[in-house]
């Protein structure tokens, strides 16, 4: 799990690096892909994710994401697209952020999460699977 232990390192900051002290951005990425997908607004899960990666033509990327393989890369750009506009300006308005931070921060945070909730190259059916996923990425 290399770059990912990697990117939440740099992403969470200084404080002990679990979620009390961690970056609100990761949080939001992991509550988007549960079911209740809390952070930015509306409800969604992973399907609701892919779903909209895949109206936004990012379905190359995205079924790289899920595969064993090397995962392809989005910018912010892409990933508004993807998610809409107001979803983002949301967000960084709850963070106090640009949306630019935003935009390109979740264009890093949200490949590497959803290969690590597919990896065995399939999208779990069980939320429960995936939010235990979760749960342990964080505990590291």
């Amino acid at each position: 799990m290399g770059l990912l232990d990697g990117l939440l390192g740099s992403l969470m900051g200084g404080a002990g690096g679990g979620q009390q002290g961690g970056n609100p951005l990761i949080q939001i990425a992991m509550d988007m892909l549960m079911k209740h997908g809390q952070g930015g607004g509306g409800a969604g899960g992973l399907g609701d994710l892919m779903g909209k990666f895949q109206q936004a033509g990012l379905g190359q990327q995205l079924d790289s994401w899920i595969s064993t393989g090397a995962n392809q890369n989005i910018d912010g750009d892409q990933l508004t697209s993807a998610l809409g506009s107001d979803r983002i300006r949301d967000i960084a308005s709850q963070l106090g952020l640009g949306q630019g931070e935003v935009a390109g921060g979740l264009a890093k945070i949200l490949p590497e999460l959803i290969n690590q909730v597919t990896p065995t190259g399939q999208v779990p059916q069980d939320q429960n699977v995936i939010g235990d996923l979760l749960g342990s990425l964080m505990k590291r």
